[in-house]
């Protein structure tokens, strides 16, 4: 397994082997604060050796990015206190980290302010909240930026930006919740744009070495089958202006990281968007365990009990450059030293998945 223990460099991080922890929204910080126990959530992984942590999604400076109770904040004085000492910890551990940056978008429920979207309707088509007006778009990019930029005086080493799953960026690049005919509306370039808008917003806030990733994926919450891009043309054109702009990484979210993303070619979305964009990639979807995430409702894949299977397929994927790094979830949260055992190929040693490890902070 030498392969996931090669270090990676992006930007001015360097991250000491291939496995990342994939971000995870645990709703376990009251008001919005991350306290001690988050701390030590991710200190714990740091410390067995898990190269890179992404945290769970933050809510930037934006009333209408709120959507669950209990999800930290990344803006205000306890938050960003809470925050600061959640990177000395993971620091102090030997990790490296970055926040997950978040607005939700329509996916937010019935309740004020309203949800706030590209056009006002929700994943399944019908109208949900409303369309956003330039001045909305404005200042939800400046919230980004001035998150990017806080995020980096606190010491992190990194951003990650949510474009997936259907919160408010992917709302703009998928063609069903985006009907705009101004210039965020149409083509996938155009459909991109406000994305871009904030990943330039970003990289204008921080410094030239600071990894700006982009999270994307093609499902959304409750809608397995959706697709931003029907061919590798379209995901091109989506592609280009986010990497133009100034994306490092990008974080490509499946559920099953072995399965191929477009006919003829057994690549997964991280392995066609790292060939398409030029760009480094993370692979993540059901890593190491045998029930696969989200194979009925969201919840599904975090409140049933998932077995252990080898990560062969994913070691030999790694070794012929189909992406970079490898991002690991609920096998994390059953097993803190997973990345260590992995590394020593001890996996036979790690426990299986049982939702009972989300009732705390472990």
């Amino acid at each position: 397994m030498a392969s996931l223990d090669e270090p990676f460099t992006v930007g001015d991080l360097t991250v000491p082997n291939r496995i990342v922890m994939a971000p995870m929204t645990r709703m376990q910080s009251p008001g919005g604060v991350p306290g001690p126990d988050v701390a030590e959530y991710y200190a714990r992984r740091a410390a067995h050796q898990v190269g890179l942590i992404i945290t769970e999604g933050t809510y930037i400076g934006r009333a209408a990015a709120v959507a669950y109770e209990n999800v930290p904040h990344f803006h205000g004085e306890r938050p960003l206190a809470g925050w600061a000492h959640v990177v000395r910890r993971v620091h102090e551990a030997g990790g490296r980290i970055i926040p997950q940056l978040w607005h939700t978008g329509v996916v937010r429920p019935g309740t004020e302010p309203p949800a706030e979207g590209p056009s006002g309707l929700g994943l399944d088509g019908a109208p949900a909240g409303r369309a956003m007006t330039q001045r909305d778009i404005d200042d939800t990019v400046a919230a980004f930026a001035e998150a990017a930029a806080t995020a980096e005086r606190l010491g992190f080493d990194g951003v990650e930006l949510h474009g997936a799953h259907g919160y408010l960026i992917d709302d703009f690049l998928w063609s069903r919740t985006n009907r705009r005919t101004d210039r965020y509306g149409g083509d996938p370039a155009s459909r991109a744009r406000f994305g871009a808008e904030i990943v330039q917003a970003v990289r204008a806030a921080v410094g030239p070495g600071f990894p700006v990733l982009f999270r994307l994926s093609q499902w959304k919450v409750n809608h397995y089958g959706a697709r931003i891009a029907e061919t590798p043309d379209e995901l091109a054109g989506l592609l280009a202006p986010l990497a133009e702009a100034g994306v490092d990484a990008f974080h490509a979210s499946t559920r099953r990281y072995w399965l191929p993303e477009f006919e003829g070619s057994q690549l997964n979305l991280a392995g066609w968007v790292r060939r398409l964009s030029g760009r480094p990639t993370v692979t993540v979807g059901s890593v190491g365990l045998d029930q696969q995430y989200g194979v009925g409702d969201f919840a599904q894949g975090f409140t049933e009990r998932a077995g252990l299977t080898g990560i062969e397929e994913l070691v030999d994927r790694l070794k012929r450059d189909e992406f970079d790094l490898v991002a690991v979830g609920r096998t994390l949260l059953a097993n803190p030293d997973w990345a260590a055992k992995a590394l020593r190929g001890e996996l036979d040693r790690t426990v299986p998945y049982d939702p009972d490890v989300l009732r705390t902070l472990a």
